[in-house]
C-alpha cells in the first residue's frame, strides 16, 4: 500500500476528526483517537463509517 505523506497529513477519522496512522501490518489506516480501521483498497483509503472496524 502506498499513501503519500501528503494525504496521510490531510485526511482525519470521519468519526471523530483525529489524524490517521498507516497500520503496517495490514493495508489499512488507523485512526489516532477512537481507534477505528479504515480499510484501503486498491491503494484508495475507504473512509466510511460502515466500512470500519473496531480494533
Amino acid at each position: 500500500m502506498k499513501i503519500d505523506d501528503w494525504l496521510l497529513e490531510i485526511l482525519a477519522c470521519p468519526a471523530c476528526k483525529s489524524p490517521l496512522r498507516v497500520e503496517n501490518e495490514a493495508d489499512e489506516l488507523g485512526c489516532t483517537g477512537c481507534g477505528l480501521i479504515y480499510p484501503v483498497r486498491d491503494d484508495i483509503p475507504v473512509l466510511l463509517v460502515d466500512e470500519a472496524r473496531k480494533p
